[in-house]
């Protein structure tokens, strides 16, 4: 498939050609097994399959997503989080809830309960917390609850916290424990279509959202994400993306 093929893509479908610059080759070619596998000869018939065609559709879209993570990716936001938000949410008088909008295999999530668990050992009370990680890909979401990841994956977990939360398989991979993976909950959700229908005190929309789509497709839905924050909540959006809005209730 030519770059210029791609670009035709994207285009049409509201997606962005600098956030798929770096990773275009691998989404090409699995495009190009796509467009095989629905019969298509050329781009202007896979994009009327697209149209046309519900299942292939949502094929096309999930084809579309990139997963690239890891616990505690960007450490000095984990710090941060660590040092200034959690601190805040531990005072709610009702159970803190948290959306990872675009989850991919569950790293954020678990993440985030980690520290969470963490601090319970240091500050009691601590509220309750409720997680939802949603992803468009079911397949991420399969693995998000099997919760088995490679060594790589884990790297960045300190050893205090890996030792505590994790089981080594026989294989060499890291299962979490069973007591991690309480509290939460995962849906297919498309991050273009409306949020959970709750408020949440704190959503992640790291590398997604705000890097694969262009204003037109990303400024509806980051309303609607903004929408879902419960009054002082936070936002986190990864640390080389910057908002397509102003809006004067954000405070940075």
């Amino acid at each position: 498939m030519e770059d210029s093929h791609f670009r035709q893509i994207l285009g049409r479908f509201g997606l962005s050609w600098q956030g798929y610059r770096r990773v275009r080759k691998g989404v090409k070619k699995r495009l190009v097994r796509h467009m095989q596998e629905t019969g298509c000869r050329n781009i202007e018939d896979y994009i009327q399959a697209i149209e046309a065609d519900r299942n292939v559709k949502m094929g096309f879209e999930r084809l579309m997503t990139v997963s690239i993570s890891r616990f505690f990716r960007d450490r000095d936001l984990w710090q941060a989080i660590q040092d200034r938000i959690l601190p805040i949410l531990a005072e709610s008088p009702r159970a803190v809830t948290v959306w990872s909008a675009g989850c991919a295999s569950g790293e954020e999530v678990y993440s985030f309960k980690i520290l969470w668990e963490a601090l319970r050992n240091t500050r009691s009370p601590l509220p309750d917390v409720t997680i939802l990680g949603t992803d468009i890909c079911p397949a991420y979401l399969e693995r998000a609850q099997a919760a088995v990841y490679s060594a790589s994956t884990v790297g960045e977990v300190p050893e205090a916290l890996r030792s505590a939360c994790f089981e080594k398989t026989p294989g060499g991979k890291y299962a979490l424990k069973p007591w991690v993976k309480t509290g939460i909950s995962w849906q297919a959700q498309n991050l273009l279509s409306d949020p959970p229908g709750t408020v949440f005190d704190l959503v992640f929309l790291r590398n997604n959202l705000l890097t694969y789509y262009n204003d037109q497709v990303k400024i509806p839905a980051m309303m609607k994400v903004i929408d879902s924050l419960a009054p002082g909540g936070f936002l986190i959006i990864g640390s080389h993306e910057k908002m397509p809005i102003e809006r004067k209730d954000l405070k940075r």
